[in-house]
């Protein structure tokens, strides 16, 4: 079993290097300028569209960026494979968990989500500062693990049948069986895609490690099976597919280009149920 999420209680908070991923899809600004009001103390801020993402591309809404783009960023911020990192947003929020993954992808085992949001953080007494910190740049060289990054040609051939990856939906239920479709042009599902609403891993605000979300993980998926995690973006994946390592599924991997990705070419299958 991985340990994902750390709470602000169990961080060593000389021994860290913070990054502060706060962000909001209705309002995109709204996380830097947070960043720059106040921030845990030699944070550096990762914003979703213009680090975590290529929005120039066309492969879904918050497309994968280069590997080149993510070390330039890694680099910037300072990091190296062996720091341990803890990464905050708002609490309950996918921000943190995309970055995360990024951060296991590139080989930042070390790397963790916090519980707690960053009010509450605050609250606690941490260092929190206005001053934008400049950390030296590192010359650190990413180890890809290409075992938890599934393309659209991986994806393609699950639903053919030809992977044995289970597909794992997390949108809400209406949305997955295509009932409401607020963003996307088409409604429904990857054909053979089971569901998994990534709201449920919450409680009280934050993400839950109470023993009823892991029950209610395996009422869908069992940990034998090899599970291919998206959502509609490539965002809210992030937080289950950590939820899924968190307890113990060890062979995940997450559709970034999501069913944005799916539906944007022509004569794609989707299901409605």
């Amino acid at each position: 079993m991985t340990k994902v999420f750390t709470s602000i209680t169990e961080v060593a908070i000389d021994e860290v290097k913070w990054i502060d991923t706060r962000f909001s899809l209705q309002d995109k600004s709204s996380g830097r300028k947070k960043f720059e009001e106040s921030h845990i103390s030699g944070a550096v801020y990762w914003d979703l569209e213009e680090d975590l993402s290529d929005m120039s591309k066309k492969q879904g809404r918050h497309p994968m960026p280069s590997k080149d783009s993510l070390t330039v960023l890694f680099r910037a911020s300072g990091l190296q494979l062996n720091d341990k990192i803890i990464i905050y947003d708002d609490g309950g929020s996918p921000f943190a968990a995309r970055a995360w993954w990024i951060l296991q992808y590139a080989g930042f085992t070390n790397s963790f989500i916090l519980l707690e949001g960053f009010e509450q953080i605050r609250s606690t007494g941490i260092a929190i500062t206005d001053e934008l910190s400049a950390p030296d740049k590192s010359d650190v060289v990413p180890i890809w693990n290409e075992t938890i990054f599934a393309s659209r040609q991986f994806v393609e051939r699950t639903v053919a049948g030809e992977t044995g990856n289970v597909l794992l939906d997390a949108r809400s239920g209406e949305r997955y069986r295509g009932e409401v479709e607020p963003i996307d042009p088409i409604a429904g599902h990857i054909p053979g895609a089971l569901n998994f609403d990534w709201e449920a891993l919450k409680k009280n605000g934050q993400f839950s490690m109470d023993p009823h979300v892991k029950e209610q993980l395996s009422h869908v998926v069992d940990k034998s099976d090899h599970i291919t995690v998206y959502c509609g973006s490539g965002v809210t994946a992030a937080p289950l597919y950590a939820m899924l390592k968190q307890n113990g599924y060890d062979n995940v991997n997450v559709y970034i280009g999501s069913y944005s990705d799916w539906i944007s070419r022509d004569k794609i299958e989707v299901e409605q149920s």
